[in-house]
């Protein structure tokens, strides 16, 4: 598999992720103020997970301009 492939499985599986962490974050919303003491570590989780892809696309988008 080539490189520019990887990074698009990379980035597929990062979206899919972050997408999982919205959802908890959503979640957790939805039930407040149940679990209130969570909020903090899942908004942490989502933060990562969306930063991570987001440096996975800004990775792809090089790869992809010096081809």
């Amino acid at each position: 598999m080539s490189e520019l492939q990887e990074l698009k499985k990379r980035v597929w599986k990062l979206e899919v992720r972050a997408w999982y962490a919205k959802m908890e974050l959503h979640d957790l919303a939805e039930e407040f103020p149940v679990n209130w003491t969570e909020i903090t570590a899942v908004a942490e989780k989502t933060f990562h997970a969306f930063a991570e892809l987001d440096a996975a696309k800004r990775e792809l988008a090089a790869s992809q301009d010096s081809k």
